[in-house]
C-alpha cells in the first residue's frame, strides 16, 4: 500500500488519496455518480478520460485546484493541465505517471476517445475505462469490474497480468447488490487472495 496514505473509495471510479502526515489529498476521476464530499479539501484531481462517470465539470469548475487530464480529452467548460501517455509529474505531493491512451472499445472502434490509466506514487494505478498494463510493477491495483466494454474474465486477467500485491475493485456503479456479489466473488476466488471489496466510503491504507 501507499505509505502514509489513506485510500477512500467512493460510487463508481472515484478514489481519494491523502497523506496521513497531513500532506496533499489528490482525488481520481470524480464523476457524477460520485459523492460531493470527495472533493472536500482536494489540492489536485486527476482524469483519466472526458466522460461523465468520471468527471463532474460543473463541481470541478468551482474547486479551484489543478486537473489533470488527458491532453486531447474534449471535456467543455472545463479549464485543466494536458497530459500525455509516459509523462511524469507532481499533483498534491504526489508523483504521478501516465500510462495507456485509449478507452477500452465497445463496439465498431467506438468510444474513439483518449484514456490515461495513472501511476501514483509509482505504487498506485487506476486504469480508468482500460486495461492498460503499466510496465512497472504495482502494489495496489483498482480494477474496473463492470462496463459495455468488458467481461469478468477481463478484469480477473487483467489482476493477474499486473500481479499487485492487493486489488480493490472500482467502475462498479452501474451494477445492483446481485451482480455485485456475482462479480466481486469471482475476482475473489480467482485472483490468489489479491482482491477485497472496498464499499463507497471505506478506506484502506
Amino acid at each position: 500500500m501507499l505509505r502514509r496514505v489513506r485510500i477512500t473509495k467512493y460510487t463508481h471510479s472515484c478514489v481519494r488519496l491523502e497523506h496521513d502526515d497531513g500532506g496533499g489529498t489528490l482525488v481520481i476521476d470524480p464523476g457524477v455518480w460520485s459523492e460531493p464530499e470527495a472533493l472536500a479539501g482536494a489540492d489536485a484531481v486527476l482524469v483519466t478520460h472526458e466522460h461523465g462517470d468520471h468527471v463532474d465539470v460543473l463541481r470541478l469548475k468551482g474547486l479551484n485546484v489543478p486537473v489533470y487530464a488527458p491532453k486531447a480529452a474534449r471535456i467543455p467548460g472545463l479549464d485543466f493541465v494536458g497530459v500525455v501517455a509516459d509523462e511524469e509529474f507532481t499533483a498534491a505531493g504526489f508523483r504521478v505517471t501516465a500510462h495507456g491512451g485509449q478507452h477500452a472499445r465497445v463496439y465498431d472502434g467506438l468510444p474513439d476517445c483518449p484514456n490515461l490509466g495513472y501511476l501514483v506514487g509509482d505504487r498506485l494505478y487506476h486504469p480508468g475505462d482500460s486495461l492498460h498494463v503499466p510496465d512497472r510493477p504495482v502494489e495496489t491495483l483498482l480494477v474496473p469490474l463492470q462496463g459495455s466494454w468488458m467481461k469478468t474474465e477481463e478484469a480477473v486477467d487483467f489482476v493477474r497480468a499486473v500481479e499487485p500485491e492487493r486489488a480493490y475493485g472500482i467502475h462498479d456503479g452501474q451494477v445492483n447488490e446481485r451482480g455485485l456479489g456475482s462479480l466481486n466473488g469471482w475476482l475473489t476466488h480467482e485472483c490468489g487472495g489479491r482482491y477485497r471489496r472496498l464499499l463507497p466510503g471505506a478506506t484502506a491504507r
